[in-house]
């Protein structure tokens, strides 16, 4: 009895320290397998990609814009390029000599405008914050940007005029971007979604005051660094009827705008650029534009910032006073993109 009793402790030893033993090795095949089923094609994670600088060369597009990835990031608070910083020079095939609104005394008194002038557009924005929902994750990172823009028409060739601008557009607005990695048909992925409220005014006292508000959704998807489209939609903030300078603003300038830019090459990109209202079909504008790098950069990987750009645009909206104004327009200049 007393050797069956030994025999059996000596066999439940045996049978733990083998079991202890095919534990171990069990947890360590599965560590050192890991990174294999993470890579199967079944799991799509993105990698992080290495970081280099904060203008990473190896990030995509919209990922280096937006900085959606730890690996793209440049902090907040640094200043950056939003919407193109240009100056041009522009022909058109009409101008706003004396503008008007439905608005109850919202019509001035007429200017001899010509209908050669030149465009300054001004824009920056700045991250305010960021990794607010997204934390610590290694491969997303969402931001909080303040951004503003400025468009000036400027009667340079009007000499009779006193070479006046004749209209100058303020846009102020607050941004958030979600990060997301979705992979979509045909190698496009779409890269983050957006909210953010907006406003825009001409800052002119009656009878030549435009303004509006707008709460602004937003996405952008891409296909690798060579095409990228980006969407919004909007809401306009109600405004009391005593108060709206533009009640039909929404109706000609449009709900809605999508952008598609083609990098053709290094040296080549065009971009195109549609709004509709949505709902009425005389509403909205396209936009056709087309940049020629210039010059090199010394770092970043050789990528320059300034671009000659020529552009033709028709449709209602080129600026706040032309709100509900439909005019063609063809411009010629030089431009900073992605600085």
């Amino acid at each position: 009895m007393r050797n069956a009793r030994q025999f059996a402790l000596f066999f439940i030893a045996v049978c733990a320290a083998w079991t202890s033993a095919r534990a171990q090795n069990g947890t360590e095949a599965s560590a050192s397998n890991y990174p294999v089923a993470s890579a199967s094609p079944t799991v799509n994670t993105p990698v992080p990609i290495e970081v280099v600088s904060c203008k990473n060369p190896a990030a995509t597009p919209l990922s280096r814009f937006w900085e959606l990835e730890p690996a793209s990031d440049c902090g907040t608070f640094g200043l950056r390029g939003y919407r193109p910083i240009s100056l041009a020079v522009i022909g058109s095939d009409s101008v706003n000599t004396a503008p008007t609104s439905p608005a109850a005394d919202h019509t001035g008194t007429f200017q001899p405008y010509t209908t050669s002038e030149t465009r300054i557009n001004m824009s920056v924005r700045t991250k305010v914050a960021q990794g607010l929902l997204t934390g610590g994750d290694p491969n997303r990172l969402d931001s909080l940007w303040f951004a503003y823009s400025q468009q000036s028409y400027w009667q340079l060739f009007n000499p009779d005029l006193s070479r006046p601008f004749r209209a100058t557009d303020h846009e102020p607005e607050l941004i958030y971007i979600f990060p997301v990695e979705s992979a979509l048909p045909s190698g496009w992925r779409l890269r983050y979604g957006g909210i953010g409220i907006n406003h825009q005014s001409n800052g002119q006292s009656l009878p030549l005051s435009r303004s509006w508000n707008r709460i602004i959704g937003r996405a952008g998807l891409e296909l690798g660094n060579k095409v990228s489209i980006t969407g919004a939609l909007w809401q306009r903030i109600p405004e009391d009827s005593s108060s709206d300078d533009n009640p039909d603003i929404v109706d000609r300038v449009g709900r809605a705008e999508l952008s598609t830019v083609w990098n053709v090459d290094p040296l080549n990109s065009l971009a195109f650029t549609v709004r509709h209202s949505l709902q009425t079909s005389d509403s909205g504008s396209v936009r056709l534009a087309w940049f020629r790098k210039v010059g090199s950069a010394v770092d970043n990987a050789n990528r320059s910032s300034l671009r000659l750009h020529t552009e033709l645009f028709s449709g209602y909206g080129d600026s706040l006073m032309d709100y509900n104004r439909k005019r063609t327009v063809f411009s010629v200049g030089l431009t900073l993109l992605d600085w």
